[in-house]
């Protein structure tokens, strides 16, 4: 197993490696100068639209329903999880290449939610079928049709077998794990194993509710994610709040220390430039797992809106990068840093969510089994709307790659809700490596799209705010 964990981290370098960043970076700079920084131009307009449907949209679920399948999808373990695992591997610079491309971020998940409107498809009974694949296909022509089913072929693995199930229920069964049985004192035996009798509970627990809301499709998942969504944000939210108010006068030298690991600053002369692109490499890999700006999946949930117009549904949709890594990756790193939780992982060797936990633990003047308890509810609160959200995602691509076979879509469903429950029992460090690898190959080929297509996306754009602004359509 070992050398199998050894062979996936060769590949996610391989994968992650330079050329991704500087694709990943350099899309983000391309659209945001082509559309004149509309992702801050016109961010008030896009939170206005959020919550505001718009008149006889053509759809399956409102704008802010599929807005909320999208962060449900997005707001998961990468919020907690991949943050802390950004910090410690990169340093606390990692999160000023976290944010930065979280900002060129929002043009990239605006022209994503614009192409997948503008070439979704109706399947007919008020079902609407669009994304990366789509608008490959029908936007850069037949001949790119590979290119569509390789996007396709990658969002399949990284929601059955990366970002979807695995590393999500493995949060989730870490988390309640760490507060109920910390010590493995209830232990039981599965294939010449000892689990805790928490995990074993756990997993068995989401698999159920998984199955009984996925079964019921884009209506269900969404409808429970408008629910969910805000609440866990807002919890979450609150208690970040709460921790950086209470050590605010570390919250100075926590800024310094992120800007000078963002540049190598505190690096010897010779390892500066090493310093900067291990920060770089993890603030922008984690930042994509979290946000999954480029990454080609929400814009599977923006072509299930009920809307007419594209250029709506894409400010919708960037409102979602704005939220998932600006404010709650944010307000986790700072807390990380102000807590001198990210010292205390260098001390002790402290990974993933452990470096979070020790952050809420003790963060505020609550008792440590507090803070633990709060960050297990907010874990498992948006590590299960992410497997929600991803089996979405991954149903879809199945269906395009199946030509529609629904019996198809209805046996993933069920394998969808098997990865979940064995997805405590499997190693943590190979699972995480897996899904890095799938969001990295899947983003290639959504990317190249989005830099081939940005003529439609910007001549799209002026046709709605002319129209918007001639009165011809109403806000």
């Amino acid at each position: 197993m070992e050398n199998f964990t050894e062979f996936l981290i060769k590949v996610d370098n391989l994968v992650w490696g330079v050329p991704l960043i500087v694709l990943i970076m350099g899309t983000g700079i391309l659209l945001t100068a082509r559309l004149g920084v509309l992702q801050f131009r016109k961010l008030g307009k896009a939170f206005k639209y959020m919550v505001r449907n718009e008149e006889d949209g053509i759809g399956e679920v409102s704008s802010f329903g599929a807005l909320c399948t999208a962060l449900a999808a997005t707001i998961g373990t990468g919020n907690i999880v991949g943050v802390a695992t950004a910090v410690v591997a990169g340093g606390p610079g990692a999160l000023f290449w976290m944010v930065l491309a979280a900002c060129l971020g929002m043009a990239t998940k605006y022209s994503e939610g614009v192409l997948a409107v503008k070439f979704r498809v109706d399947r007919g009974n008020g079902r609407f079928l669009g994304g990366p694949f789509y608008y490959i296909e029908n936007g850069m022509g037949k001949n790119w049709k590979w290119l569509a089913r390789l996007f396709a072929t990658f969002g399949l693995g990284a929601g059955l077998l990366g970002i979807g199930t695995i590393t999500q229920v493995n949060g989730i069964a870490s988390a309640t794990e760490g507060f109920f049985d910390p010590n493995k004192e209830n232990v039981i035996n599965i294939f010449g194993n000892d689990y805790s009798v928490t995990t074993v509970i756990t997993a068995v627990a989401v698999a159920v509710i998984t199955a009984l809301v996925v079964i019921g499709g884009i209506k269900r998942i969404s409808s429970v994610s408008t629910v969910i969504v805000p609440f866990m944000a807002i919890i979450y939210v609150v208690t970040c709040v709460s921790i950086l108010i209470y050590n605010i006068d570390q919250i100075p030298n926590a800024i310094v220390r992120i800007f000078e690991g963002a540049f190598g600053l505190r690096a010897v002369a010779g390892g500066a430039l090493g310093a900067l692109l291990l920060a770089m490499q993890q603030g922008v890999a984690r930042g994509i797992f979290s946000n999954e700006s480029g990454l080609g999946s929400a814009p599977i949930a923006a072509a299930a809106a009920k809307t007419k117009e594209p250029v709506r549904q894409g400010l919708v949709s960037m409102t979602g990068t704005f939220i998932d890594t600006i404010i709650i990756c944010s307000m986790t790193g700072l807390t990380i840093m102000v807590t001198g939780s990210y010292d205390a992982a260098l001390e002790n060797g402290l990974e993933g969510v452990e470096v979070t936990a020790n952050a809420f633990s003790f963060g505020l003047p609550w008792g440590e089994g507090i803070g633990s308890f709060m960050l297990m509810v907010c874990l498992a609160f948006f590590a299960f709307t992410t497997i929600l959200g991803w089996d979405y995602y991954s149903e879809r691509c199945l269906e395009y790659l199946s030509g529609g076979n629904m019996r198809a879509v209805m046996i993933y469903k069920w394998l969808y809700v098997l990865a979940v429950l064995i997805g405590p029992f499997m190693t943590v460090s190979a699972v995480w490596t897996l899904a890095d690898i799938f969001n990295g190959l899947m983003a290639i080929p959504n990317l190249i799209a989005l830099v081939a297509l940005n003529g439609i996306i910007v001549a799209e754009t002026k046709s709605y705010f002319d129209r918007l602004n001639a009165g011809h359509i109403k806000e």
